[in-house]
């Protein structure tokens, strides 16, 4: 896995200033790695540690864009979540709207499983000074695995105590068919020691089935870089 990984961003960071010169817009890669790959409060990786890459591009007003990525994970008999999706993100009324759909695939899974999902996101954000806020909802019609239909819905709180450090909160709901309905929550704190580098500590707990691993409370530390 840390192979396919490294190769990703070695081809997408060689491939970032060619496209750049032939397409209008903006092209930025970014990678990181993390003692456990969260999404929805819930661990993708088992709650191992895990890397990601992601290239984007973005249209010259910052309004539409594009991206793929590879990520870490433990699924299906998979190691490896690749993603391609387009986006738009329009500002109406003081907030910040990010509207896109992704396409996700499990490399390598186990036969005969359902091994790809589409994912639709739609978030509406706002700043007020150094407090944010964001709404966000998700829904796939049709999970990975035996899971069918889910819809995720997520409130998040944060606060700017520096230009470099930002904590935040996020509680959310998922309610899916053929697998576990949970509410889910996160805090923590994170520390932009870099330009282009950032920390993130961060407390995550569900509700969700105690026997299983995934749901199980768990500290997260990430680091991030982005160029």
């Amino acid at each position: 896995m840390i192979r396919t990984l490294t190769t990703a961003l070695f081809v997408a960071t060689l491939a970032t200033p060619a496209l750049a010169q032939t397409a209008p817009g903006r092209w930025s890669v970014g990678f990181g790695a993390g003692t456990d790959n969260r999404s929805k409060d819930i661990s993708k990786s088992g709650g191992d540690p895990y890397g990601w890459a992601e290239a984007e591009w973005s249209g010259s007003d910052g309004r539409f864009y594009a991206k793929g990525g590879v990520e870490g994970i433990k699924s299906n008999g998979s190691d490896l979540e690749a993603t391609l999706g387009l986006g738009v993100r329009p500002q109406v009324g003081g907030f910040d709207l990010d509207i896109s759909a992704v396409h996700k695939w499990q490399v390598d899974a186990m036969p005969g499983v359902d091994d790809d999902a589409w994912e639709f996101t739609a978030s509406a954000s706002r700043a007020i000074g150094p407090a944010k806020a964001r709404l966000q909802v998700q829904h796939s019609p049709d999970g990975f695995g035996t899971t069918g239909a889910w819809t995720w819905v997520e409130a998040r709180a944060g606060w700017d105590f520096s230009p470099t450090v930002s904590a935040s909160a996020a509680v959310g709901r998922r309610e899916q068919e053929r697998a576990a309905d949970y509410t889910g929550y996160n805090a923590g704190v994170s520390w932009a020691f870099h330009r282009n580098a950032a920390l993130d500590v961060r407390w995550y707990g569900t509700d969700g089935p105690a026997g299983d691993p995934r749901y199980a409370d768990a500290l997260v530390a990430e680091v991030s870089f982005g160029f």
